[in-house]
């Protein structure tokens, strides 16, 4: 009988194409899910670590938003007291009240609501002593250089603000500065 030979045939698979690139969207869906992952098992882990502690309730009313003993109450446009011993410092401070209370504006000293610009609240807290105006806005221009640099006036660092959340803020800064130097 004849020999016959089996024919073996081996089946070559190709090899695995290499895994195709990610696309950046991709690899950021595939971090945020594995992100959110974690983060849910912390948050149960947290829950589980922290169950056992009793908490009672926060009254709002016992938390200390403002400072202990600072004197009468101060509303509307009561008069502030003074809380800076010195001239220029004081004055600064009754300014930035002022500012807070009466409304800021840029452009003119007073606008015709009564809201002042920074040397406006300045004049009028200064009660026509022009010495101690002067100082003040001394001390204001140089809290202002401080923090921007090179600025021409009071009243054009003033008037290129659109709010006047940032030069009510300098002349905060200014009573301050004016307080640490004695003046």
């Amino acid at each position: 009988m004849p020999q016959t030979h089996l024919a073996v045939e081996t089946a070559t698979t190709a090899a695995p194409a290499p895994p195709a690139e990610l696309t950046l969207e991709e690899r950021l869906t595939l971090i945020t899910t594995e992100m959110t992952a974690r983060l849910d098992a912390a948050a149960v882990a947290y829950e589980v670590n922290t169950a056992h502690i009793d908490l009672d309730p926060v009254d709002l009313a016992d938390v200390v938003t403002g400072p202990i003993d600072t004197g009468p109450d101060v509303t509307g446009t009561d008069p502030l007291p003074d809380l800076y011993p010195t001239p220029v410092a004081a004055l600064l401070q009754r300014a930035h009240h002022r500012l807070l209370t009466g409304g800021w504006c840029s452009g003119a000293l007073v606008d015709e609501d009564g809201a002042r610009c920074m040397l406006g609240a300045i004049r009028i807290e200064a009660r026509g002593d022009s010495g101690l105006e002067a100082g003040a806005a001394a001390v204001l221009l140089d809290a202002i250089r401080r923090e921007f640099g090179d600025v021409d006036s009071v009243p054009s660092f003033n008037d290129a603000h659109g709010t006047g959340r940032v030069p009510i803020r300098m002349v905060g800064q200014a009573a301050r500065l004016a307080d640490a130097r004695g003046l």
